[in-house]
């Protein structure tokens, strides 16, 4: 079978998952404290084959994604007043602590809440996010909450010397690796009485979506070219 057939099939399967990413960009644009991926390819395999005048040239099996790198960029800030939102101005993430397993994961979505738990007997409430996480202040402890439902708490602002390949928990939480470095005070600020709009971009994720369609149309194309040359080839031997 000819190389380009494999090439045009793996091309078809990758821009699939190309318009995956995409698809989970344009679903989340409404999401509070979304943070759009971009999917990044890579060539695959080169093997070598002899040119003119003997010249021994690279040619490869087409590309295929290695991964997706999260786009971190501000999105716009909205006010919402009213309860408990909070959102970030400049760099930095809102830490979460997991009631269960006590992990903690970052996040730039401010849209907390009151959460409650018992101890001795007493109901705690606590400033705790969609999911039941607590919310940390700036010495990662869980911010208890007094009897003002509209007061402005102390959120605490972390930041790492970089976000590069954060893990991505769900829609908004993160996780770091070890190349993001310690965690560390951020130097943006929490801002109650407002929240950070996702940074998708409807009109750039459609294009996309319009690159990705011709694209994968385009591989499909070669991949059934290639089909009628070698049903030719194959009846011109058995002719």
């Amino acid at each position: 079978m000819n190389q380009s057939f494999y090439a045009a099939a793996v091309s078809a399967s990758q821009q699939q998952q190309r318009l995956n990413v995409t698809a989970n960009n344009l679903a989340n644009v409404n999401t509070v404290g979304f943070k759009s991926e971009q999917a990044n390819f890579s060539d695959l395999l080169y093997r070598n084959w002899t040119g003119p005048d003997n010249a021994q040239l690279p040619r490869g099996s087409g590309s295929r994604m290695i991964q997706t790198t999260t786009d971190f960029a501000e999105g716009a800030l909205m006010a919402r007043q009213g309860g408990q939102n909070y959102a970030i101005n400049g760099s930095g993430f809102f830490a979460l602590r997991n009631p269960q397993t006590g992990e903690i994961s970052y996040t730039r979505a401010g849209n907390f809440h009151w959460g409650s738990v018992v101890q001795g007997g007493q109901e705690t409430f606590y400033l705790c996010d969609p999911d039941g996480y607590y919310v940390l202040d700036q010495n990662q402890q869980p911010i208890a909450l007094g009897q003002d439902a509209e007061g402005d708490y102390p959120v605490g602002v972390f930041d790492f010397a970089n976000t590069d390949n954060m893990q991505h928990l769900g829609s908004n939480r993160f996780a770091p690796v070890a190349k993001n470095g310690p965690v560390m005070p951020g130097t943006g600020m929490a801002i109650h009485g407002m929240l950070e709009a996702s940074n998708s971009d409807v009109g750039t994720e459609f294009a996309k979506v319009i690159e990705a369609q011709r694209s994968f149309s385009y591989a499909l194309k070669m991949v059934q070219t290639q089909d009628e040359i070698e049903s030719t080839i194959n009846g011109l031997r058995n002719g």
